[in-house]
Parts: structure tokens; C-alpha cells; sequence
């Protein structure tokens, strides 16, 4: 098991003014971040990359895609930008050393038809996500696509929905992931979505029904942290929560209060329960 820690409570666009950060998330006893890749070229994250390696960090990254470029278009000139925005991350990725690429990069955030994601819908995202599937094999980096709840997508919502797609994709270089955060409001339990994406796992967030620190809301966090175990996991395990750091995310995930006395707060108990729970 590996740790990280989401550095979109600080930033959507890690430069050096936040290498402090880095060292900081790095002495604290983590054995990466995840880094957001929402815009630059992959000089720029080359760059970042020697930092990383300079501290002894690892990286996974999160991406999203907006309407521009939204892989269930009906409009086929929409889904080939897709395909080109997801490998211009994946190429990003790899200035990284990146080894997941993980977030909801199958439909635009908080975009909604009014009804259930179609058949035809479901067949578009497996045809452009096997493309981007295929395009990170050659760096060999591992996509893992990310289920939310209901108030910010519906496209993908559930475990199930996550195993059906990647069954659908179905390449080796595209797993799902798990956020205890989003289970919180859509499943009936930590325990039985987990189990249900076990065989495809890839990447697991660490995110409190608020948001805020990691073991201080109402997440089922023995039940979580038992069945990952059940079901020997062993990848990353990333600590995302958001502040009103940044106010276009802040507005996007709804998050109108400060939820945490500190970011170091955040991170370092964080860690702590990651660290108490899977002993």
C-alpha cells in the first residue's frame, strides 16, 4: 500500500511555489501526491518531476474533460477532441513518471442530460477510453476512471456502473477506482462496492462524507479500510479534500464553509488513520 495525498486542496496548477508543500507532505511520511492535470504542456511537468525526485516522491494525477471535449458526445468532432485532450494528460503523465491517471474523465462535471446515461452513451465512452487506453500502454501508465454520486454526474454513478464500463473498455491499462467519499452518498455500504470493483481496482481515495479531514465525519472507515484489505488491495491510497482554496473548485464541490482548521491538519491526521486502520 502507498500513500498520497491530493494536492487540489492547495492548487489546480503545481508550480514552483509549491514545492514547499512538497517537502512538507514528503516529512510527514507519504510516498507521493497527486497532481492535477489541468492545463500547461509536459515540459512543465517535467520540470515538477525533477522536484519529486529530488524529495523521493512518487506521483499519481487526477484530469477531468469539459463539453468541449466530452468522450459520450453525440458529436463525433467532440469525441476525437477527446481522445486528443486525454492524450495531451497522458503525455503530461509521462513527463511525470506518473503511474495512475485517475479521476472522472468520462463526462463533463455537473453537465446532465435529465435522464440515465444510454446505451449509445455507454458504447462512446468504452470506444474513446480504449483509445486512451491503449495510447498510455506505450507509457505504460495505468487510467483509472472515477465513479461520482449523483449530484455531479450521471453518467457514471455506482461500482457497478465503474465495472461495466471498464468490462466494456476492456484493456489492461484501464482499471476503476474507489472514493469512500462518493460511496458515502451512493451505496449502501463501504464494504460491498468495493468488493464489486475489486477485480479492477486500480486506485482508492480517502475522502470524509464533508470533505474535510479524513475521520472526522460519518464514513464507515473500519468497514472501508477491512474490506480493502479482504479483498487485498494494495495500491495507492490518496487523501482528497477541498477548501475554498481555490473558488472555481471551491464552487464545484460545493464547498462553502472551511471544513478543517488547517491543510497540515488535514494531511497529517489523515495519514494517521490511514496508517491506525491498516494496522
Amino acid at each position: 500500500m502507498k500513500t498520497g495525498m491530493n494536492l487540489l486542496l492547495w492548487t489546480g496548477h503545481v508550480t514552483e511555489e509549491h514545492y514547499p508543500i512538497l517537502a512538507d507532505i514528503k516529512a510527514t511520511g507519504f510516498d507521493g501526491v497527486e497532481i492535477p492535470i489541468f492545463g500547461g504542456d509536459p515540459d512543465h511537468y517535467a520540470k515538477i518531476k525533477k522536484e519529486l525526485d529530488r524529495l523521493g516522491l512518487k506521483c499519481t494525477t487526477v484530469t477531468v474533460v469539459g463539453p468541449e471535449h466530452n468522450p459520450i458526445s453525440p458529436d463525433a468532432a467532440i469525441r476525437k477532441a477527446a481522445v486528443e485532450r486525454l492524450k495531451w494528460a497522458i503525455d503530461c503523465n509521462a513527463a511525470l513518471g506518473a503511474e495512475n491517471m485517475v479521476g472522472p474523465f468520462h463526462s463533463p462535471l455537473a453537465v446532465f442530460s435529465g435522464v440515465p446515461p444510454t446505451e449509445d452513451e455507454k458504447k462512446r465512452a468504452a470506444e474513446v477510453l480504449r483509445q486512451a487506453a491503449e495510447y498510455a500502454a506505450q507509457v505504460k501508465l495505468q487510467l483509472c476512471i472515477e465513479y461520482l454520486n449523483r449530484f455531479e454526474c450521471y453518467f457514471l454513478t455506482t461500482a457497478q456502473d465503474a465495472l461495466a464500463l471498464v468490462r466494456a473498455v476492456d484493456h489492461p491499462n484501464f482499471k476503476t477506482m474507489f472514493d469512500t467519499f462518493h460511496a458515502h452518498i451512493e451505496e449502501k455500504s463501504q464494504a460491498g462496492p468495493i468488493r464489486t470493483v475489486a477485480p479492477v481496482l486500480g486506485h482508492v481515495h480517502i475522502s470524509e462524507n464533508d470533505r474535510g479531514t479524513p475521520g472526522t465525519g460519518q464514513v464507515r472507515w473500519d468497514e472501508a479500510f477491512a474490506t480493502l484489505k479482504e479483498v487485498q488491495y494494495d495500491g495507492w491510497m490518496v487523501i482528497e479534500a477541498f477548501g475554498r482554496a481555490l473558488p472555481d473548485l471551491a464552487a464545484a464541490t460545493r464547498v462553502w464553509r472551511d471544513l478543517f482548521p488547517s491543510a497540515k491538519q488535514v494531511y497529517t491526521d489523515g495519514l494517521k488513520l490511514i496508517q491506525s486502520k491498516w494496522k
